[in-house]
């Protein structure tokens, strides 16, 4: 399987987390050839009409820090390497009547939004279907060269698009099918959410919800969910949400606070942490990095938007030259020593960085788009 192929070769998991290496061999060695999220709820979001739900009067996806991000970028050949429900790209095509911006994204969907798109600005988006770790091979074959972008922008995580619909399974406030594999119906073996949380072995679980959710309370969790699986495989987004709550008190249900001071759901992390590793998010982000680093011409500008600390600890090392190539440890501290030798003014050999300290939404910003108040900027230069 892809994903298994991905692990096996991927020192995050096997090197650092043998629970979950072991866990995922016995996995494939005794997975059905059909999986639990195949019969889980309803079918796979039909795209016309997921088109259609998104180009309702609401927007799809509000751009965070939209401002900042065009501020930072020197326009002329964009690559948008989230493209999302395409409002970075809209936003550019207006600003800059010349601007050709490369569209990417790995989901179908959103693919479409943005072939959509080109057909309103006839040669302007070229759309790119496919993952950060695929991207030097699509580029290569449209023909543009390493080196030539004039600028990258990379959003990292999940699109409101992507939790507005139900049927993807991302959202915990919404019952669907527990999915939440970002490539859509594109791989069609690769596991899902389902997957993940009626398999894998109680020690397994209990190490990716502390790696990818810092989930401080990541073996009740766990132990939660192997009980409940007994009884019934845990196929929907409200059940999972349900038994995690279950594995609390009723009155910590609603006890965590968000970065706005608002109640957040106990299985929030539980969520993200599943999130992340059914799409291997982590090692993704940072193909994604090394991706654009090629890409970009001297002078081109770097703009990355991260929501979470693994992503944006992870920006950080990797603008400061770091060795990332073994991401052995999950949350990359204490700083290892880079292996690329850094020039006499302590600065990075790839990057200038043109503001030392992440930039934030304003307080403005995150009333008006919540979802963006944990987002944060990192802004470079590339040598």
């Amino acid at each position: 399987m892809i994903f298994h192929m991905s692990l096996r070769s991927n020192p995050l998991l096997w090197k650092t987390n043998l629970a979950v290496w072991r866990a995922w061999r016995s996995w494939k060695l005794n997975l059905h050839s059909s999986t639990v999220c195949a019969s889980s709820g309803p079918g796979p979001l039909d795209r016309s009409e997921a088109l259609s739900s998104v180009s309702s009067e609401k927007p799809p996806h509000t751009p965070v820090m939209l401002k900042e991000v065009l501020h930072y970028l020197d326009i002329q050949v964009v690559l948008d390497m989230t493209f999302g429900g395409g409002g970075h790209t809209k936003a550019m095509l207006n600003m800059v009547p010349e601007v050709t911006v490369l569209a990417l994204d790995r989901d179908p969907t959103a693919i479409s939004l943005a072939e959509q798109l080109a057909k309103e600005h006839s040669g302007r988006v070229k759309s790119l279907l496919g993952r950060f770790s695929e991207l030097e091979t699509l580029l290569s074959n449209m023909n543009i060269k390493p080196g030539s972008v004039d600028a990258v922008l990379l959003d990292a995580g999940c699109s409101s698009m992507q939790m507005d619909q139900a049927e993807r399974g991302f959202s915990l406030s919404k019952d669907g099918p527990l999915d939440m594999r970002m490539d859509g119906e594109r791989y069609p073996d690769m596991p899902c959410a389902a997957d993940v949380v009626n398999t894998l072995d109680q020690q397994a679980l209990a190490s990716i919800l502390t790696a990818y959710g810092e989930e401080r309370h990541a073996r009740k969790i766990a132990s939660a969910i192997v009980v409940a699986r007994r009884i019934n495989p845990i196929t929907r987004t409200q059940q999972l949400a349900n038994v995690v709550a279950g594995s609390f008190p009723p009155a910590v249900i609603y006890a965590r606070k968000d970065r706005l001071h608002r109640p957040a759901h106990v299985a929030t992390k539980t969520f993200q942490a599943l999130r992340i590793f059914v799409n291997d998010e982590l090692n993704e982000l940072h193909a994604g990095l090394r991706a654009a680093r090629a890409a970009l011409k001297p002078g081109g500008r770097l703009c990355v938007l991260t929501f979470h600390s693994l992503e944006d600890r992870l920006v950080k090392r990797f603008l400061q030259d770091d060795d990332l190539s073994n991401l052995d440890q999950y949350h990359f501290s204490p700083r290892k020593q880079s292996t690329v030798k850094e020039k006499k003014d302590g600065g990075s050999v790839y990057w200038v960085q043109l503001q030392r300290k992440v930039i934030t939404p304003e307080k403005d910003d995150v009333i008006e788009n919540p979802r963006g108040r944990s987002a944060k900027l990192r802004v470079a230069v590339r040598r």
